[in-house]
Order: C-alpha cells, then sequence, then structure tokens
C-alpha cells in the first residue's frame, strides 16, 4: 500500500481523539474500519504507531515522529489545494509579489507602488543583509523584484534574467556616539577615526567590508574591526559608545547616535531596483523606478545632515561606476556611466 494524504490525516485525528471509537465517528468510519486502516498504515510506515489501551490511544516515540512531519505537511498541502481551487474558480492566479531588502529606505515605497497597480494583490517580503541572494532568488523565480544596491569597483554580478536600474548613488557617512568629540564637527576627517574601534558587517559574498577596508588603506588608514555586527545590534555597540562605523547618506539621527559626512567623500553606495525581465513586473519597470526614486527622494528630506551635505557639496560625484546593466526592452547593454549624488533629488 501507497501512502496518501488520506492517511495523514487518518493517523492526526486518531492522535487527536486520543481513541479509535471518537477517531471513527469524526472520520464517519467504523471503528472495526478504522482498526484495520490503521494497521495497514503502521504496516506500510514499519511500525506501530500508537499503544492501544482500555483507556485509549497513545502515540509510540515512532508515532510522534511521524505524528510531527504529518502535521508539517498537511497545513501546506490545504493551503496549495485552497489556491488551487481559486484559481480555477476566477479563471487567474491571483496576484502575488515576493519583495525583497537590504538595509535600505526603499523598500515601503516599492510596495505603494505596485499596490498602485495591483490594489488587490498579495504582497510579502524579507530583508537581507546582503544583495546576492535576493538577485540570486530572482533568477530563480523565488522574488519577483528587490532594493539592492553596491560600490565602486564592487560592482553587483547579476544572474541571467535580472534586470537592474540605479535609483541614486549618494555618500557613506560615519555613525558616532552622540558624545563623542568629533559629533561636534560638521564633517569628520579619515585620519580623526585613526584610532577608533569599527563596528561592521561580517564579510560577504557583496564585499562591502572589504571595499570599505581596501578604500581606508588606500588613503593610508586602518580599519580595527573589534564588532561584526549590522542592523539594530550594530546601532547598539555605536550609540553605547564602544565603535564607530560607516553608514548610508540617507540614515536618520536618534538619541545617542549622531551622523556626520566624511571629509572628501571617499566612499559611496549606490541604490538598486532589481526585477526579472521577463516576471510580472517587467511591464511596471520603468513606472516602479520612479516610485522609488521618490520614495529616495522622501528618505533623504528627513536627514538633515544629508540636506546639509548636499547643500555644501552640489558638484560632488561619484567615482565611475563601469558595467553598469541597463534594461533595454528585454534585453540588457553594459554601459559605463557616472551617477552624480543629488541627481535623484532634484
Amino acid at each position: 500500500m501507497e501512502l496518501e494524504l488520506r492517511h495523514l490525516r487518518i493517523i492526526c485525528s486518531i492522535a487527536d481523539s486520543g481513541s479509535l471509537t471518537r477517531a471513527a465517528a469524526s472520520l464517519r468510519l467504523t471503528q472495526p474500519g478504522l482498526s484495520a486502516q490503521l494497521t495497514r498504515i503502521e504496516r506500510a510506515l514499519g511500525g506501530e504507531l500508537f499503544s492501544r489501551a482500555q483507556s485509549g490511544v497513545v502515540p509510540t516515540a515512532f508515532g510522534e515522529v511521524v505524528l510531527s512531519r504529518a502535521r508539517a505537511v498537511l497545513p501546506t498541502v490545504d493551503e496549495l489545494l485552497e489556491v488551487s481551487t481559486l484559481a480555477a474558480r476566477t479563471g487567474c492566479s491571483p496576484h502575488r509579489f515576493r519583495l525583497g531588502s537590504v538595509n535600505a529606505p526603499l523598500l515601503g515605497g516599492l510596495i505603494a507602488a505596485i499596490r498602485s497597480h495591483h490594489p488587490e494583490a498579495d504582497i510579502s517580503s524579507r530583508g537581507q543583509g546582503c544583495p546576492v541572494p535576493l538577485v540570486e532568488d530572482i533568477a530563480g523565480g523565488r522574488l519577483e523584484a528587490a532594493v539592492v544596491g553596491d560600490s565602486p569597483g564592487y560592482e553587483l554580478a547579476l544572474p541571467p534574467g535580472v534586470a537592474v536600474e540605479p535609483i541614486a548613488t549618494e555618500p557613506l557617512f560615519v555613525a558616532l556616539p552622540a558624545a563623542h568629540p568629533l559629533a561636534a564637527l560638521e564633517e569628520v576627517g579619515l585620519e580623526d577615526l585613526a584610532d577608533e574601534d569599527w563596528a561592521a558587517p561580517r564579510p560577504d559574498n557583496d564585499r562591502i567590508r572589504e571595499y570599505w577596508s581596501r578604500t581606508l588603506l588606500v588613503l593610508g588608514h586602518r580599519m580595527h574591526v573589534v564588532h561584526e555586527a549590522e542592523g539594530r545590534l550594530l546601532l547598539d555597540i555605536v550609540r553605547s559608545g564602544h565603535a564607530v562605523s560607516f553608514c548610508q547618506a540617507t540614515f536618520e539621527e536618534m538619541p545617542g547616535l549622531a551622523v556626520r559626512p566624511i571629509v572628501g567623500n571617499p566612499l559611496w553606495y549606490r541604490h538598486l531596483l532589481a526585477w526579472h525581465e521577463e516576471g510580472p513586473l517587467a511591464p511596471l519597470g520603468p513606472s516602479l523606478v520612479q516610485n522609488v526614486i521618490e520614495a529616495y527622494r522622501t528618505a533623504s528630506a528627513r536627514s538633515t545632515v544629508y540636506q546639509s551635505w548636499l547643500e555644501r557639496h552640489q558638484t560632488a560625484a561619484p567615482p565611475l561606476i563601469a558595467n553598469v546593466p541597463v534594461l533595454h526592452g528585454h534585453h540588457l547593454e553594459v554601459q559605463t556611466v557616472s551617477v552624480e549624488a543629488s541627481e535623484a533629488l532634484t
């Protein structure tokens, strides 16, 4: 006998009822018929699932293992059947968009943009520190779009089928404890950070840690990383006075934490929007890009430090970012471009 889904439902019903008699009643079977079914299921699985007693039945150790797997499988199968029934009834699949984002203030704008085109869409999202798994998931059909990013000289390698468009390129600033003496300065020089302990993400496939270290090394400075962290943990370490770190220009200051530009603007970061060139969002690509640029403008306006920097550095531009994939129709062409930091804000 081959195991079927109904057999898993029988096992779960017996365990929930604690009695073959009660389980038979709920399944609308006779007690002898259910007992015979259980015997065949146990034979197919190769072991006894329940210990029988006058007070009822109790799962054996083997039965507990089987039950745990059955209870994990059945909800997923039920969801699949529900979606399939809905699709068959409506004649089409419901809109479903799975999104991803690195640590950037753009995901909310992307969700709002998709909602404006598909108000009834089922939209889910997940965060990821590194952009590489996100573009791989787009290529593999596990995500429809993602907010990603890269750095000059460390451009994101795109799998086949993934299209990207630049949103904005901005300088990296330094995050300091609010009580740090350097927080009193308008801009901080790298030489002033020479003796500081640093907090930084662990080395990853996006190589941002390598970009930070290499840039400082070329300029004659060493980044002494003593805390490997990201997100809220990194911010807590900085705010507590234990380290300094780099951050995006759009990062907003908060109590206990100061954000300052770096003299000479030695480090830059590029925000990108990625999607599959043959996916459901491909026709909306240009529109989504404009909406995400608007989200970037909004995030930038919230940062008084960044706004002050923009007023002082109207002509500042990042290094050339080579090999930028640009979408033309359904084809990607490689171009070399330079994007001004303030371009998305004008």
